[in-house]
């Protein structure tokens, strides 16, 4: 039976991953960050999933997680680790709260620099361990590659894991610990619920109140058309079981437009759509 540690489970990406992983005959670590969470999904997925209390910008609570995975895994290695908890802090980049920003960047790039390293050495870095090496799959975004406005400090988080992962793969050939990004686009998930929305309301005294209310139009549509997040649990187990998995995969509705063409396009053309499709335009004097 292979074993993974997935962190942020407890709804999204994170949860549709454990229904996936479960079924295909995994048995799963999955991280919450309160009791409450945790006894639900004990009760919802059974004794193959195991929950691991602690939030990823605790390194005390995430290093006693790896104590008790490593006991109950005994002188075997863990074959794989999902990078997946998460948040999103939307909001104009002038206004946005540099203690926002901050956090930002602690959950989404610190943290998995924390669990990657509480876990490495049960995934094969410790070679005193039996087994196969096991993988890594990182969690970013489309906002890894492309950046939109009003969402700054989320896309510098994941510019900042991609940046990361690649690093880290090429330095795990040393013990054959694999590392795969996967991107999604829209999913319908429940970040935006988890994020500071109202952003028209927060920001109303900014010169971006008229743009903030189409980007949450804009938003609020895509979250509720984009793909379900099964689509990224089936992702992720392809990323842990296949052969010779790719070192990304970007999971894209409407991959035309949202993902294909605004690669192509150059930059200032490409700021310039985005600019008049939110309606951010240069105020008269």
């Amino acid at each position: 039976m292979k074993r993974v540690v997935i962190t942020g489970t407890s709804t999204g990406i994170g949860y549709a991953s454990v229904e996936v992983l479960l079924h295909r005959g995994f048995r799963v670590f999955g991280s919450v960050r309160n009791t409450q969470d945790a006894d639900r999904l004990q009760r919802e997925f059974g004794d193959k999933f195991v929950p691991l209390l602690f939030d990823v910008t605790d390194e005390s609570a995430v290093r006693g997680a790896a104590a008790k995975v490593a006991q109950m895994l005994g002188d075997e290695t863990l074959d794989g680790l999902v990078n997946n908890a998460g948040i999103e802090q939307a909001g104009p980049l002038a206004h946005l709260a540099t203690d926002e920003f901050r956090y930002q960047l602690e959950v989404n790039l610190v943290g998995p620099f924390v669990v990657t390293k509480a876990f490495l050495p049960l995934l094969g870095a410790d070679s005193a361990r039996k087994g196969n090496p096991g993988r890594i799959v990182n969690i970013s975004s489309t906002s890894g590659r492309i950046a939109g406005p009003f969402t700054g400090a989320y896309a510098a988080s994941k510019f900042g894991l991609e940046g990361y992962s690649d690093s880290l793969r090429r330095e795990l050939i040393l013990f054959g610990i694999d590392v795969v990004v996967i991107r999604p686009g829209a999913i319908v998930t429940p970040i935006w619920q988890k994020s500071d929305t109202g952003l028209v309301k927060r920001f109303c005294d900014t010169p971006f109140t008229e743009a903030l209310a189409k980007f949450e139009q804009y938003a609020a549509k895509e979250g509720a058309t984009g793909f379900p997040a099964a689509a990224i649990g089936n992702t992720v187990c392809r990323a842990l079981t296949a052969k010779r998995p790719k070192a990304r995969y970007s999971i894209v509705p409407n991959r035309l437009t949202n993902w294909i063409l605004p690669q192509l396009f150059p930059t200032r053309t490409l700021d310039k759509l985005v600019a008049n499709f939110m309606g951010i335009r240069r105020k008269n004097r």
